[in-house]
């Protein structure tokens, strides 16, 4: 996981915004990370379509999906306006404008869970630990990214697909994972799940309409507390093998 000082010292080589430079000191340093179970990983992002299930389903007033955190959110929301209305969204496009704790009832709802951040990584790289989920040099017709004015349908781009298949883990919506955000250890470690606390949650991928350097399969996002919502932020689950 992370990123090597050399790989570094080349991207800012190519004059990263301030906001992704000032960034590359949280995917170091890069290090060796175990998982010891199997998992699914979905194909997709989560769709609108699959999302209105969730909702249909009553995923806003049964407290069973949700954690004490999540559901102290939406005591303090307008739930008739739930989920929050996002950019037109078509339904075979990936929902966005869902907070961390939607995101998380909607795993729970399905019997699954938000991906750690070393799962997520491991399904975007693989074991040659890949740049981007299809190599190590951005291709802007891969994903989208860049120059990109809205979101597209999930998977529409297929050449982009990660080694296990997973599609658009380097743009369209970047992704809520898991983990609190946090320094990483520096030794081997087995099966991390960040910081027990922390007040942002990472996320992982590019987004439309950013750049090259956030659609990395290594960059952590910085600023969202898990009550944050965005048409740039959607997500995807993961189930676990018996």
């Amino acid at each position: 996981m992370g990123t090597d000082a050399e790989t570094i010292h080349a991207l800012l080589d190519l004059n990263p915004p301030p906001f992704v430079a000032g960034e590359f000191a949280s995917e170091q340093p890069q290090h060796a990370v175990r998982l010891t179970r199997g998992y699914w990983i979905d194909k997709y992002e989560v769709t609108n379509r699959a999302y209105r299930d969730f909702v249909e389903g009553g995923g806003y007033t049964n407290r069973m999906y949700w954690s004490a955190e999540g559901w102290e959110w939406l005591q303090a929301q307008l739930v008739d306006m739930l989920p929050l209305y996002c950019q037109g969204n078509l339904d075979e496009n990936p929902v966005g404008c869902v907070t961390w704790f939607e995101a998380e009832a909607y795993a729970t709802w399905r019997g699954g869970r938000l991906p750690t951040e070393a799962e997520w990584e491991y399904a975007a790289r693989g074991p040659e630990s890949r740049e981007y989920p299809w190599g190590d040099v951005f291709d802007p017709g891969l994903c989208n990214v860049v120059d990109s004015k809205k979101l597209l349908p999930a998977g529409d781009y297929p050449g982009g697909a990660s080694w296990v298949g997973a599609l658009d883990m380097a743009g369209n919506v970047m992704e809520w994972v898991q983990d609190w955000l946090g320094p990483y250890s520096s030794g081997a470690v087995e099966d991390p799940t960040g910081p027990a606390t922390g007040r942002v949650k990472v996320e992982k991928g590019g987004w439309w309409g950013a750049n090259m350097f956030v659609a990395r399969s290594a960059y952590r996002h910085f600023e969202d507390p898990p009550g944050y919502q965005n048409s740039h932020i959607g997500f995807r689950i993961v189930t676990m093998m018996p």
